[in-house]
């Protein structure tokens, strides 16, 4: 039986007792059927990852005792994802897996042909949470509000960034992802593709490079996974392991 994890955002340390929130309370008491005494581990990207006991549990709240450091904090990749607003079950996956694929922010972005007006950016952010718990990462990514496209890319830091160019002559991303180094990021649009006068736009800038996911066209949660796997593995933290 595997032991359950859980990110604090707290200082932590050896010896310490903190409180935990509602949900890790109902996950470990509810859904794993954990009880006072039972093991965890706590971790947050600051403090590294420490063995922890459960000293309180009840439906809504629940407390740990943290033991000794087992993890120390490490560097992670700095690899982003900018991902149109897709509807919400589409979306909460893409931010489940991009957790899981090492994404350290994830900004949802209003495009022309998004036809979600509305992000929940807490809930995608208690997913992330959950994600990183169950794939033993030491951070969470960010998961910032949504804004238009191009308010993205005006307040952008420069990092390149590969567009997912879907019916357009573009080059492979293979090519273009092994010159690359973290930092970068991937852009993926909504359902029905970016408008041709957006795309244009945002390629425009210096830092924003169309590429081609092959012949097929694809689902938009699954061009993001597909693009961010990419970059890991040609980019990103993957050619270490």
């Amino acid at each position: 039986m595997s032991t359950p994890r859980c990110h604090l955002d707290d200082a932590l340390a050896e010896g310490a007792e903190l409180p935990g929130t509602a949900a890790q309370a109902h996950h470990l008491g509810t859904v794993l059927r954990r009880g006072v005494g039972d093991a965890v581990a706590v971790f947050n990207a600051r403090d590294g990852e420490f063995a922890a006991r459960i000293v309180a549990l009840r439906k809504d709240r629940c407390a740990f005792v943290l033991g000794e450091r087992r993890r120390a904090p490490a560097p992670e990749p700095d690899l982003r994802l900018l991902v149109a607003a897709l509807k919400r079950d589409a979306l909460d996956w893409v931010v489940e897996k991009a957790t899981e694929l090492g994404v350290s922010v994830i900004q949802p972005v209003i495009t022309r042909r998004t036809v979600v007006d509305r992000v929940n950016t807490e809930r995608l952010a208690a997913i992330a949470r959950g994600a990183a718990e169950q794939c033993e990462r030491l951070s969470v990514p960010v998961v910032l509000a949504a804004v238009p496209l191009h308010a993205a890319l005006d307040a952008w830091d420069g990092a390149p960034i590969l567009v997912a160019a879907e019916r357009r002559e573009a080059s492979p991303i293979r090519g273009v992802a092994a010159k690359l180094r973290l930092p970068c990021a991937w852009l993926v649009g909504p359902e029905g593709g970016f408008d041709p006068a957006e795309l244009d736009d945002a390629t425009r800038r210096a830092f924003v490079t169309p590429v081609a996911l092959g012949p097929r066209i694809l689902r938009a949660e699954t061009a993001a996974v597909a693009g961010l796997a990419v970059l890991q593995a040609l980019a990103g933290d993957w050619t270490a392991t």
